[in-house]
């Protein structure tokens, strides 16, 4: 398996691009089961997760071109409503084809689904919201069986926010006969983005980017174009890394208005930050001050953020607390940050961080996607040589990371496997 090899202790400067959303992507490439007219995707990222989906979409029949970060997708010939063991239990986000084959098609079977071990996250959202709209499901050998002859609208009221499911929900009720409400619905960009487009393929869709969604059917959805969101997570990540590394970074093609936790919480770090509609600066004049953490969707504090701004309390002037409210088992990389020298204790969901004035080199290993961000973050603070092992993680969700990095001054280099 490829790893990085990282030697600590230089600033960041320097200007780098946004990719696309990889949280966007994968459910607009989902929606593309919705209709038989092709869409056109613009600034879709090249990771590991999106070619996990071409090629489950791919396997039942639709057609799919890419050049650079355009693509193609036209279900005009799907010839199977299956997404297979073999593909799901690589990926979570899979379990966004149920909603749109149920909804076009009337069947579905999916793959109860795997992913990152970073939580339970269970899928009976999904099923609660299908089944009040008409779908008969049985789980069946480690698979949902879903049929419906069509399915009807209804008031679905999640018991807790989740943003696949959400994305599932509406994507089936744009098809659905009649009027659905999806109460305690997710509101993250992303989820934005997703019925946006969805619009723009001729849905009718209310209350967008609140936590109230009403949807009224239509019998068929057209092919369009359109551009996938900024990630977040990955302008994120990069400002983290600056902030922690000191120095100065502009990101172009960004989008800060979907960031204002992270923002927020980097300005307490001590962090000088600037913005327009698609661009933002920062600078980090000196040593971080620590920062107090509580996870929350969207408005809220990503999960998705926290493991880097821990990789940047760690050498914060101070201590902090860090609450971790989405997934019950997302402090794996606590472990790999003290082998570093951080000095990280747990309390159930709490982390309390007290930072040191330097962490020291290691080789450390990558329990899942954002565990390898703030592991990377880590090893360039660290003074001397860290190797960071398992990095396949990183390629599931940030495009080119080392090249951005390197533009950016990080000594940093891809060691692949022998």
């Amino acid at each position: 398996m490829d790893r990085f090899s990282i030697q600590g202790g230089h600033r960041l400067e320097g200007c780098i691009s946004v990719s696309g959303a990889k949280n966007a992507a994968l459910p607009i490439l989902a929606a593309g089961l919705l209709s038989a007219e092709p869409l056109e995707l613009r600034n879709v990222p090249q990771l590991q997760d999106i070619r996990t989906m071409q090629k489950l979409l791919a396997g039942m029949g639709v057609k799919l071109l890419r050049d650079g970060d355009r693509m193609q997708v036209q279900a005009d010939a799907v010839s199977s409503v299956e997404a297979p063991y073999e593909l799901v239990k690589t990926m979570r986000a899979s379990i966004l084809v149920l909603g749109p084959l149920l909804a076009r098609f009337g069947e579905a079977k999916v793959s109860l689904p795997g992913g990152c071990a970073i939580g339970q996250r269970p899928v009976d959202q999904h099923v609660k919201g299908l089944q009040a709209m008409g779908a008969e499901i049985r789980i069946e050998h480690g698979y949902l069986n879903a049929t419906a002859s069509r399915l009807h609208g209804a008031r679905i009221v999640t018991d807790m926010v989740t943003v696949t499911g959400t994305e599932n929900l509406m994507m089936a009720a744009v098809l659905a006969q009649g009027t659905t409400l999806i109460e305690n619905a997710a509101r993250e960009p992303e989820v934005v983005d997703l019925a946006r487009l969805l619009v723009k393929m001729g849905a009718s869709i209310e209350g967008i980017g609140t936590d109230r969604l009403r949807i009224e059917g239509v019998e068929t959805l057209s092919g369009t174009s359109y551009q996938v969101m900024p990630d977040r997570i990955e302008a994120g990540t990069f400002l983290c890394a600056a902030a922690a590394c000191g120095g100065r970074i502009r990101l172009e093609a960004a989008e800060p208005s979907s960031m204002d936790a992270t923002l927020e919480k980097l300005r307490d770090a001590g962090a000088k930050i600037r913005s327009g509609d698609d661009w933002i600066e920062l600078e980090m004049p000196s040593r971080p001050r620590a920062v107090n953490l509580r996870t929350a969707p969207y408005p809220g504090f990503a999960t998705d953020m926290q493991a880097q701004f821990m990789a940047l309390n760690a050498i914060a002037d101070g201590t902090s607390v860090i609450h971790e409210t989405i997934f019950e088992n997302r402090f794996m990389h606590v472990l790999e940050l003290n082998r570093l020298g951080a000095n990280i204790q747990i309390e159930g969901n709490t982390a309390i961080v007290k930072g040191v004035p330097a962490l020291s080199g290691a080789t450390v290993m990558a329990t899942d996607l954002r565990a390898s961000a703030g592991l990377v973050i880590a090893g360039m603070v660290a003074r001397g040589p860290t190797t960071i092992e398992r990095i396949y993680h990183l390629d599931r969700g940030y495009e080119a990371m080392e090249r951005k990095l390197q533009a950016l001054g990080a000594q940093l280099e891809r060691l692949k496997s022998r």
